[in-house]
């Protein structure tokens, strides 16, 4: 079931995303709007309830029904899946159906300090992408979660070649006009929120960071840290590959390169001026990855679309 989108905007759009919450789902809620009621801004509440189980889609269904907020004064706009699908598409979802516009993502997990969207909104200005920056790890497994998610936030800071204090937190700000250009590259699970800081930073948008606290969350993590790490590092890669190719090839190349070259200056001096086989192989491997790093790097270009939302203006 899919809400229907007024012609109406509004300045602010929460997504929430809920899979099994039924235990804190109105305090979070509750939360979220006396923090926006405070504020000067004009929002509504998008929330996508991803195949709950555990009671959330009936608690959601009651709440929805008896809201008797305006739309323009928080109220409650519900899209239910039959199905879990993950928390990218339910934020996917939510992200098209909304009208403001500023979007913020966020949970309802109690993690997230959603008393300071408001903040979040205001810091906006001027800005494309406002991200909620974690000063602590309160995540299952830390021990092998915070190596894994440091070796892949430096590969996503080498695609950007710019400093990226937290990858993948659920607590953002953006411009939904940029988004909307972006949203079909979005996958379906918890590595949506690095592709969202990954894309708007790959073309040319800004993203700026706000610490903030991480609290211990409410309920049972779906976050599983040996699959979704794992799919992390992949969606990195496939950016990687996706906007900046020559910044993978081009260093393999340039390595391999190297070594057929010190491989032919010690054939040349051992061998009598004869050049083994696999020096000649290594060589045309560096060949190889250049020519299809500039290979890709062309058609990345001529994939780009012509007519891209312009950044905001500082």
């Amino acid at each position: 079931m899919t809400a229907p989108v007024p012609a109406a905007e509004l300045d602010v759009t929460v997504v929430l995303p809920v899979y099994n919450e039924a235990g804190h789902l109105h305090d979070e809620i509750d939360r979220i709007r006396a923090a926006l009621d405070a504020s000067p801004y004009t929002y509504e509440l998008v929330i996508v309830d991803d195949g709950s189980d555990d009671g959330s889609g009936d608690q959601l269904r009651q709440l929805a029904a008896t809201d008797d907020r305006p739309s323009d004064q928080g109220g409650i706009r519900l899209i239910q899946f039959t199905k879990n699908r993950g928390s990218g598409s339910a934020r996917k979802a939510g992200t098209h159906a909304a009208r403001g516009r500023v979007v913020v993502w966020t949970d309802v997990d109690m993690t997230y300090p959603n008393e300071r969207i408001p903040e979040l909104v205001k810091a906006m200005e001027g800005h494309d992408q406002i991200v909620g920056a974690r000063t602590s790890e309160k995540g299952t497994a830390k021990a092998l979660r915070v190596p894994a998610k440091w070796s892949i936030r430096k590969l996503a800071e080498y695609l950007v070649e710019t400093e990226i204090p937290d990858l993948n937190s659920g607590l953002r700000a953006f411009r939904r006009d940029v988004a909307l250009q972006y949203l079909h590259l979005l996958p379906p699970g918890f590595s949506c929120v690095t592709t969202m800081t990954m894309t708007f930073l790959a073309n040319g948008y800004s993203v700026t960071y706000m610490p903030i606290e991480y609290a211990e969350r409410a309920g049972r993590s779906k976050f599983h840290w040996w699959a979704d790490t794992k799919r992390y590092a992949l969606q990195v890669i496939r950016m990687v590959l996706s906007y900046n190719p020559l910044r993978v090839f081009l260093p393999l190349a340039v390595v391999l390169g190297v070594v057929g070259l010190g491989k032919l200056g010690y054939d040349w001096i051992t061998r009598d001026f004869r050049l083994a086989a696999n020096t000649l192989l290594i060589i045309f491997a560096a060949f190889q990855l250049f020519a299809i790093g500039l290979l890709a790097d062309l058609v990345v270009r001529l994939a780009r679309p012509r007519d891209e939302i312009d950044p905001a203006s500082h």
